[in-house]
């Protein structure tokens, strides 16, 4: 089995989803490094914190 490895999530990405989102840049890169390329969960997750 292969294991998982996460890269850091580009800084204009995590730029993008904030203001998407309308989050903080640091909230919105804890969200990223959570959930990283689930962006259905990630997306679902920025909205319970901009609500």
């Amino acid at each position: 089995m292969s294991e998982k490895t996460t890269a850091a999530t580009p800084l204009n990405d995590v730029k993008a989803f904030a203001k998407k989102h309308r989050i903080e840049i640091e909230d919105a890169q804890t969200i990223l490094d959570q959930y990283g390329d689930d962006r259905k969960n990630a997306d679902k997750a920025a909205r319970r914190i901009a609500a």
